[in-house]
């Protein structure tokens, strides 16, 4: 019996030890990553998470070949889309052109720099954003020849829109596409430069329709009293209340449109425009969809963060990308907060100027203006049990949702939206 107890004591010893290299390897693992995982509770205090994405790879245009020969580097790219099919789309704005990619971002299928226009070669000039129809046509926003370029998928004009002819466009009004997107009926939305007015909408003729999504900006009434007995110059020094500027777009397979844009107070940077421009995104318990709730500091790391872009998902998931922290939010479709990674720096997994984000197979990919690159991250488990349970909610089935948030549990005890997520169920049951 001595020997039996003895054999358990050892045995129970060595579970302890493999258990200890176990957590170990797995904080060693954590350390690796160089930015902070993290999310926020209900008293919307700082709680650090494991890591739902991490870094895969880091990929530069040098790294591409093109008919036997390097396509170099990037140079400024400021936007990147998939298309229905896989493909990948970046605008690489710098070098007048658009790289096109399978969708392992390992083969250039095609360079598009010119198209023939009416028996004329024509070039893209400093094109700043892509996206593709279900179709496959292949809208791109050249910027420098103010016009949005819509090309066939075996790159044959289709059409341009340019000079948008309104009473509600001012005098002299430059038209000057930085971001395209295009819904299932072919309807086109544009984000112009200086254009606070909202969304432009055009038609399938590329008639200029009207404004879109339009942000209404409130005064508060100490504001308004300030400006009362405030001297002229007093007045010409304090901000201008102008609507907002959208920054990113994408359009969901309902026809929804997800729109970010900066703002001052740091509640909201994204909208979910239905068909009438109205916003109906929800907005989760702590009522903000504006990235971090703690936003304090010095430097550039003050005030409230800046999301320059959007990805719809799947299953009501959709990410935002902060150009203020470097930092990925992604949130469900009711407006939870998920999970955040990503950040500034020079290490793989961190950026100088994210410009662009989008959902590559699992993974997510985010491009770097300054960098000059594409970052890929690779989902890990407890990031894709997250991605799972919410999903199975977005279906409503909580009850199949239950084993998976007892293992989101497993890794992180203190996730808030996993015993939610089991209350649900239970009162549902």
């Amino acid at each position: 019996m001595r020997k039996l107890n003895k054999l358990a004591r050892v045995i129970t010893l060595l579970l302890a030890v493999v258990m200890v290299v176990s957590q170990a390897a797995t904080a060693a693992r954590a350390d690796d990553i160089p930015y902070d995982t993290y999310n926020y509770d209900y008293r919307e205090y700082i709680h650090y998470t494991p890591a739902a994405y991490v870094p895969d790879k880091l990929l530069y245009g040098r790294n591409l070949t093109f008919n036997g020969e390097s396509i170099g580097d990037f140079k400024t790219p400021q936007d990147m889309c998939k298309s229905p099919d896989g493909r990948v789309y970046i605008a690489d704005t710098g070098n007048n052109r658009v790289v096109v990619l399978d969708d392992k971002l390992e083969t250039v299928l095609s360079v598009i720099t010119t198209f023939d226009n009416n028996g004329k070669e024509d070039k893209l000039g400093a094109p700043y954003g892509v996206c593709v129809s279900e179709k496959g046509n292949i809208y791109i926003a050249d910027s420098k020849n103010r016009r949005v370029v819509v090309l066939d998928p075996d790159h044959n004009l289709k059409q341009i829109v340019s000079d948008p002819k309104s009473e509600s466009l001012e005098d002299g009004f430059v038209f000057t596409p930085w971001k395209v997107a295009v819904d299932y009926a072919d309807r086109v939305y544009v984000i112009a430069q200086n254009m606070f007015e909202g969304i432009m909408v055009f038609e399938t003729d590329g008639q200029f329709t009207g404004f879109f999504g339009t942000i209404s900006v409130t005064i508060s009434l100490w504001e308004r009293f300030w400006r009362r007995i405030a001297t002229k110059e007093e007045r010409a020094n304090q901000k201008l209340f102008i609507p907002t500027e959208f920054t990113g777009i994408d359009v969901d397979p309902e026809g929804f449109i997800y729109a970010t844009n900066i703002t001052s107070d740091g509640i909201q940077g994204v909208r979910r425009l239905n068909p009438s421009g109205q916003d109906v995104i929800k907005k989760g318990e702590n009522k903000n969809l504006g990235g971090d709730l703690e936003i304090s500091g010095t430097g550039d790391y003050f005030g409230p963060s800046q999301f320059t872009d959007v990805v719809y998902r799947d299953k009501g998931i959709y990410s935002c990308l902060d150009r203020k922290r470097g930092r990925i939010f992604t949130y469900d479709h009711e407006g939870n907060l998920l999970y955040i990674f990503g950040g500034l720096g020079t290490q793989i997994g961190t950026f100088q100027m994210p410009v662009a984000i989008e959902q590559i197979g699992t993974g997510i990919c985010v491009l770097d203006s300054n960098m000059a690159a594409i970052t890929s991250f690779k989902v890990t488990e407890y990031g894709d049990k997250i991605n799972t349970a919410v999903g199975l909610r977005y279906d409503g089935d909580e009850a199949l949702a239950v084993d998976v948030w007892n293992r989101v549990l497993e890794l992180d005890e203190n996730n808030e939206l996993a015993n939610t997520g089991i209350g649900k169920a239970y009162l549902s049951s």
